[in-house]
């Protein structure tokens, strides 16, 4: 186990007028090098934002700009952990991020969307107390190979009512 507690390296991404916040577990070792969210090359979350939305994700601009326009948020369940590689099932010594605070700064957050279970179980067990809509994505990740890319798609078009 990597002895060295790493600390979350980005800012949550949120707007004024943000509706819905999707919480990951925490960055992925490329994300870390990449300095952004879902940064791993063969992670589907842009391809499957790009494709329910039709706007391009070809840079962090672009990605920004999609964010902001669909009112959407980005953020993760863990503020610190150890971890020897990107999967969530190696994730130790988990130091969670102050939910209630980011939902109380942005009133216009109305559902949580989360991008796996590893996020979704975390929220239950530490924040069920808190009254907000919460819908389940399945993982982007390249790991999570259970369902197809368009299935997912359908799954997250559906979801963040896109449909």
């Amino acid at each position: 186990m990597n002895e060295e507690i790493l600390i979350h390296p980005f800012e949550p991404i949120v707007f004024q007028d943000t509706e819905i916040l999707i919480l990951g577990s925490f960055p992925s070792i490329k994300s870390f090098e990449n300095n952004f969210y879902y940064a791993h090359p063969r992670n589907q979350f842009w391809k499957i934002l790009e494709a329910i939305t039709g706007y391009p994700v070809k840079n962090r601009d672009q990605k920004l700009w999609l964010l902001k326009e669909c009112k959407l948020g980005l953020w993760d369940m863990i503020r610190a952990c150890r971890r020897e590689n990107s999967l969530d099932s190696c994730l130790e010594d988990q130091e969670l991020n102050n939910i209630y605070n980011i939902l109380e700064a942005y009133s216009s957050i109305k559902k949580i969307a989360f991008t796996g279970r590893k996020a979704q179980r975390l929220f239950t067990l530490h924040f069920s107390y808190l009254d907000i809509k919460t819908i389940y994505l399945p993982s982007p990740s390249p790991a999570y190979a259970a369902m197809r890319f368009d299935e997912k798609v359908k799954m997250y078009r559906q979801a963040l009512g896109f449909d």
